[in-house]
């Protein structure tokens, strides 16, 4: 890892990250989640709050609609306009390697300083300066405590919120920590509406979405006795549905909560015979450490990785390893 930002009294705080900068770019990863997406937003609307004079440009891949509580998504530059800016800084959010930054990779390479803040495990620090915490629900409570609390207005507040509600399934998934709900209760405190968010961005879903749910859940597998479940949505499949990548969100979770179930695998067509690998884990397998064979990575309990070749050699090669954490932890 680089250089952390520094903790302490005054040092712990994103003002001394914005010292003498003018332009700042912000960005997320790839196909962005409601962490990337609150975390980046929060961000530009803590500078345009208190930081008018600061420019601040964020880039992002397309969004679900879902999101459109959050202010400002308008402005976001889903294309890199002007590749020749040099800007004072760029800030990553929830990104765990520079392979998965979405749309302003170029900038990690000419800005004049660079700062990452995520909570992933598999983080080795791809910036100047990296703020990461694993042990953190969310990219966006690690920048949450890098905020001024009298600086975060209620559109910031809102999109943190977001953030949070997502990456910790509802407050249900083991990285929510008394912390975690300590922000929450500070960002309610400021007057977010959390049956919205949590309603409209997290449970609501198309008729289509469900309709994949459903099939991915009725062609599912179980392998390992039971200890693994898979699920395949095929390029057919989503064609014949029409849906995109962002209409899978929550189908491996939904596959996870299957009694008995150690591992979830959840793999969708990205192209000609490459695949998009999402895991999760109930128990004790690390699955970072599985997708970190093959180039991925993410959390001890929720992974992912893109590999090439047939659907079945994507399954024989994960569960290859996941078979080997489960007799590594001796779990039968």
């Amino acid at each position: 890892m680089a250089h952390p930002l520094k903790k302490g009294n005054e040092m712990n705080r994103i003002e001394t990250a914005l010292e003498d900068v003018k332009t700042v770019a912000i960005a997320g990863h790839v196909n962005p989640d409601g962490d990337c997406i609150g975390s980046c937003m929060g961000m530009y609307l803590y500078l345009k709050a208190n930081y008018p004079q600061i420019q601040a440009d964020v880039y992002m891949g397309e969004l679900r609609p879902v999101f459109g509580h959050i202010e400002d998504l308008n402005i976001i530059r889903h294309t890199l306009i002007e590749p020749d800016k040099i800007y004072d800084l760029l800030m990553l959010f929830d990104v765990s390697s520079e392979g998965r930054v979405s749309v302003a990779n170029l900038y990690l390479h000419t800005a004049k300083k660079s700062i990452c803040i995520d909570h992933h495990v598999t983080n080795g620090g791809l910036c100047d300066e990296n703020y990461i915490i694993p042990e953190a629900s969310s990219a966006c409570e690690v920048l949450y405590e890098l905020m001024d609390n009298e600086k975060v207005t209620l559109p910031v507040a809102t999109a943190l919120y977001t953030g949070i509600v997502h990456d910790t399934g509802v407050f249900q998934y083991t990285n929510t920590s008394g912390k975690t709900m300590r922000i929450a209760g500070e960002l309610l405190d400021k007057g977010v509406d959390a049956n919205t968010i949590i309603e409209d961005s997290f449970y609501s879903k198309t008729y289509v979405q469900n309709q994949i749910l459903g099939r991915t859940l009725l062609e599912s597998i179980l392998i390992l006795n039971g200890k693994c479940i898979i699920g395949v949505v095929r390029q057919k499949e989503m064609e014949f549905y029409g849906v995109t990548a962002k209409d899978l969100d929550g189908i491996v979770n939904q596959l996870r909560v299957t009694q008995g179930v150690e591992v979830a695998m959840f793999i969708y067509s990205t192209g000609l015979q490459e695949y998009k690998v999402s895991l999760r884990s109930n128990g004790h397998v690390d699955v970072s450490r599985i997708t970190g064979y093959f180039g991925g990575g993410g959390h001890v309990k929720a992974a992912g990785c893109t590999m090439q070749g047939s659907v079945y050699d994507v399954i024989n090669s994960i569960t290859f390893y996941i078979e080997k954490e489960l007799q590594r932890l001796e779990i039968q």
